[in-house]
């Protein structure tokens, strides 16, 4: 897999990095919960931004929880 900084994944590239089906990935975009662009009929992803979407995403965090003080 490409590791240059801006690296751009397939959905297809993005399926094999994340270890899930591509249908749940489908799932995901369709419903706004990952980041991608679409460029004309193909789904496209800043491997960086995924990377900041998992980082985000962990389980039992929440970036958006009020008592969660910035730094720590």
């Amino acid at each position: 897999m490409d590791e240059k900084p801006g690296a751009v994944l397939t959905i297809d590239e993005l399926s094999t990095y994340l270890k899930i089906p591509k249908s749940t990935l489908y799932k995901l975009v369709r419903e706004g919960k990952v980041p991608c662009q679409k460029i004309g009929r193909h789904w496209r992803f800043r491997k960086e931004s995924i990377d900041r979407w998992l980082e985000d995403n962990r389980a039992g965090t929440d970036p958006n929880d009020p008592k969660k003080k910035q730094g720590d």
